[in-house]
């Protein structure tokens, strides 16, 4: 992690990390980091609502994201509690569809993960709507074995960069 940190700071102005607001456990907003990949004028949107979301990525930036490398300062957000390891991705804080839709369906009392059944099952590929029913999914069917299955299978698609854009 430090050699990452070190690559994004020489390779592009701005923090090594970036602090998102997200929606954890029974809504409740929380800091989450990851490593910046996007230039410091970006946004705040889901990367799928960005128009050319390519041209906001860093060239490091592309690189880790494919590799989901970004995403390992979450470790601090599970240390800390307003995350674990496995559970729906945490939805950015002004997601109000799918934060709606995941309190309709009970989704938000549990705590989000850094990967999940979702992600298993199309990443940024799919719908919303389908996102929820995944996640719908896994609360009814936690167990430690689906667990790791998920975490055995984010392995393989993050090796294969399967359903990473951009």
């Amino acid at each position: 992690m430090l050699v990452i940190a070190f690559i994004v700071k020489v390779t592009s102005r701005g923090p090594i990390l970036y602090w998102s607001d997200r929606v954890g456990i029974h809504n409740k907003i929380f800091k989450m980091p990851k490593f910046r990949t996007m230039f410091t004028d970006t946004p705040a949107v889901a990367t799928h609502l960005l128009v050319n979301a390519g041209d906001h990525v860093t060239s490091v930036g592309a690189f880790l994201r494919k590799l989901s490398l970004d995403e390992l300062p979450q470790l601090w957000s599970i240390l800390k509690g307003d995350m674990s390891l496995v559970g729906p991705r945490p939805a950015l804080y002004n997601q109000y569809d799918l934060i709606s839709l995941r309190t309709e369906r009970e989704v938000h009392r549990i705590m989000p993960g850094v990967t999940g059944w979702a992600q298993i099952n199309g990443r940024d590929d799919i719908p919303i709507t389908l996102k929820v029913k995944f996640d719908e999914f896994y609360l009814k069917n936690r167990s430690f074995l689906f667990d790791m299955k998920i975490i055995f299978l984010t392995i393989m698609k993050a090796i294969r960069s399967e359903g990473v854009k951009h």
